[in-house]
């Protein structure tokens, strides 16, 4: 189990960071390094449950997620099966005068051989999903 909070500032509007790092359907075409997979299951108002393959470091997730938003200030995830089953990811995004801030509370749950690498390697843990998140910051600057 990982439990870490990040904040990072973005000098970019809210609502473009928010669409950025919410829009789970170009997860795939943004950042393939990480999301080598992203199939949508099912779409239900704010609520949409997502099949992901994620590249967390040298670990590859397959995860259901279900995805939920919050325009433009919230979008959580909760991972409800998969090797990850029982994480969730907070994301809330503030408006600032230089942008927006973003903070990210994050609860890893890691199934199997994976879970015992997270026991000796919360750092590493925290590490890659710090450059996950580094990667979503350069796309919502540009």
């Amino acid at each position: 189990m990982s439990k870490f909070s990040l904040e990072k500032t973005v000098n970019a509007k809210r609502e473009t960071v928010f669409e950025r790092l919410s829009n789970y359907k170009n997860y795939q075409k943004l950042m393939p390094q990480h999301f080598p997979s992203v199939r949508v299951r099912s779409v239900r108002g704010n609520v949409s449950v997502v099949e992901e393959y994620m590249n967390l470091g040298d670990r590859e997730l397959l995860i259901m997620a279900k995805h939920v938003t919050t325009e433009p200030v919230l979008h959580e995830v909760f991972v409800i099966g998969g090797d990850a089953k029982g994480s969730h990811i907070k994301q809330q995004f503030i408006k600032i005068s230089q942008g927006t801030r973003i903070i990210v509370d994050v609860d890893f749950k890691l199934k199997g051989k994976m879970k015992m690498s997270s026991i000796f390697g919360k750092n590493k843990i925290e590490e890659d999903y710090t450059k996950i998140l580094d990667d979503f910051v350069k796309i919502a600057e540009n």
